[in-house]
């Protein structure tokens, strides 16, 4: 479900210590009945184990492919576009501490890079031509009583070029993409007693 901004800039997480340049894009939230406090380490587990990019919808697989195409043959992908290149890394504005919550290289098969990990809040990266993007997932209290998970989209547009994509691929976001990752990643909640056996380590 579609939430104001407000729904994450709002929120006291450490994200907003590094992120004063970017725009909060989107924010949107996915139910998990019966979540409690110290349940995000799970539910971060069940989304790598079955909510991955490689197990999205054909539909989702298919904007995926056309984009990466794309990409190609308009060399927006290209390393020099990227993390450590054309941006910075928002890894190198982190104190140790959060630095340390992550080496930064475990993409578990997702184009975005791992940023920082806690009890309650993760954060991943991708860079290219387009964008620099952020994905930031929260654990918050939820209306009955329990949690549930928050992702923000937070974005820094690479000029007038990146701010009209943002703005052309925004359809495809909220009708196809978010609804499709709502589906899948509440699926791995419900889901989470045969994705992580009993006795099973959450952690990566």
């Amino acid at each position: 479900m579609k939430l104001p901004r407000t729904s994450h800039t709002d929120q006291p997480w450490r994200i907003h210590e590094f992120t004063r340049d970017f725009q909060t894009e989107d924010v949107w939230s996915f139910h998990t009945p019966g979540a409690g406090p110290d349940d995000f380490p799970v539910m971060l587990a069940v989304m790598r184990t079955g909510g991955g990019f490689a197990k999205q919808t054909p539909p989702v697989r298919f904007l995926f492919a056309v984009r990466w195409k794309l990409g190609a043959l308009l060399g927006w992908d290209k390393p020099k576009a990227g993390l450590g290149t054309r941006v910075q890394s928002l890894r190198d504005r982190l104190p140790r501490d959060l630095r340390e919550t992550t080496d930064g290289s475990d993409s578990g098969g997702s184009p975005f890079a791992p940023v920082y990990e806690l009890d309650n809040e993760s954060v991943r990266e991708l860079a290219n031509r387009t964008v620099h993007t952020l994905m930031h997932l929260g654990w918050v209290p939820a209306g009955d009583g329990g949690h549930e998970l928050r992702m923000a989209v937070l974005v820094k547009p690479n000029g007038r070029f990146g701010r009209l994509y943002m703005a052309l691929i925004a359809p495809f976001r909220y009708l196809i993409v978010y609804p499709a990752l709502t589906r899948q990643w509440e699926r791995a909640w419900r889901d989470r007693a045969l994705l992580l056996p009993e006795g099973a380590d959450p952690q990566p």
